[in-house]
């Protein structure tokens, strides 16, 4: 996700919704070692971590998914997730991150990390991505595919590995991505881009569009709104020839784009999207949860890693279950804690939660129980969740 931008909190928010669930199991955290942070723009890197042969297995993962990167920064653990910005391949995995103005973790991954420090990545999640391209499959199930990807800023890193994987395993697929930046100067992996254009020109339709830059065709320079979207939509991506779509940038152009294809009555099975966004969105309150006798209380069980725990939460409090949990396991996981990236996913066992946000389980996993417990909040006396299932 070399499409992570961090803001004031730098928090980049992620979510795969649409994409294939089957399978999920809970990601965990390696030591890996820094092999390369080479520069992209003037705001943005690409880092390379070695991935030891006895953590090829785990590191395995499908174009369009992401990593958790955790790390202690000015006494702070900070964890932040960006996506995968190349095809699996074995003994590395790359990811994009970009600074933001005020982003602690963005800022700190640009100026003080460099090659032979050692942090904790997690091994990779996320559901931003194709069946076509999934573990086992052949190019047949690529052959005469049309895959579209809209992209905004650093919302081009799951696509970068979804545009290079989709035209390298068939001869017959096409890609046709659009690309919003503000400017040439902000277009990340520009060579890699012009490079994938010239090894495949005649199935990578690539479309720059830029809002402060004059481009020669009218189309393409200025802001992606309705009407501008609408237009691409007509004489440069032809929805009624896409098989799949791929949408990643703010919440508010991935809406834009999301309705525009409901009005024009694509199938929103065949639209995945992935949302990336900035602010603050801690693990819980600065003020600690104090329970003090004869205040009325949530029970909350959890299973992690084989174990059982129990925590006490003050109806009052109106703390998430993982704001809880962390008070008794400190290792349960979680990566935004926005209800975007789906890492502190757990199964709902008993009792019932209300949850704030989400945008990372999919409807057959709401249906099977799961829940995220960064925006869940008990309703009942005691609620069980299990992390392990």
């Amino acid at each position: 996700m070399a499409h992570q931008t961090d803001a004031v909190a730098d928090t980049l928010l992620r979510s795969a919704v649409g994409g294939p669930s089957a399978g999920r199991t809970r990601a965990r955290f390696h030591p890996l070692t820094v092999a390369e942070v080479r520069p992209l723009t003037d705001d943005a890197v690409e880092v390379t971590f070695t991935v030891p042969d006895d953590l090829a297995d785990a590191f395995d993962y499908l174009p369009g998914q992401y990593v958790a990167l955790r790390a202690q920064i000015d006494g702070h653990e900070l964890r932040r997730s960006y996506s995968l910005c190349r095809p699996p391949q074995r003994g590395s995995v790359s990811v994009g991150i970009k600074r933001d103005e005020g982003g602690l973790f963005s800022t700190w991954a640009q100026t003080q990390l460099h090659p032979g420090d050692v942090i904790d990545v997690m091994s990779p999640d996320g559901a931003f991505t194709s069946a076509r391209v999934g573990g086992g499959l052949d190019a047949a199930d690529l052959d005469g595919a049309h895959i579209a990807g809209i992209a905004a800023g650093s919302g081009i890193t799951p696509l970068m590995a979804l545009a290079t994987a989709v035209l390298g395993r068939s001869d017959t697929s096409r890609f046709t991505l659009v690309y919003t930046n503000r400017s040439t100067p902000d277009v990340m992996f520009l060579e890699e881009l012009a490079d994938l254009k010239d090894r495949y020109p005649t199935r990578l339709a690539l479309h720059h569009v830029l809002s402060r830059e004059q481009r020669s065709a009218p189309l393409l320079s200025g802001r992606i709104d309705a009407q501008r979207l609408g237009t691409i939509l007509d004489r440069l991506v032809l929805p009624a020839t896409v098989d799949e779509w791929f949408l990643c940038g703010p919440i508010d152009l991935v809406q834009l784009c999301r309705d525009t294809l409901d009005d024009l009555g694509v199938d929103r099975a065949h639209v995945r999207f992935e949302l990336f966004t900035t602010g603050d969105h801690p693990r819980g309150s600065d003020r600690p949860v104090v329970v003090k006798a004869g205040d009325p209380v949530r029970t909350i069980e959890l299973s992690l890693d084989g174990q059982s725990s129990t925590v006490e939460s003050p109806v009052a409090a109106r703390e998430s279950i993982l704001t809880a949990a962390l008070r008794v396991r400190p290792d349960a996981p979680f990566a935004c804690s926005g209800g975007v990236c789906g890492t502190c996913r757990a199964k709902l066992i008993d009792g019932s939660v209300t949850m704030t946000e989400n945008y990372a389980l999919e409807p057959d996993e709401l249906d099977a129980g799961y829940v995220l417990t960064c925006q869940s909040h008990p309703t009942t006396d005691r609620v069980v969740v299990d992390y392990d299932v």
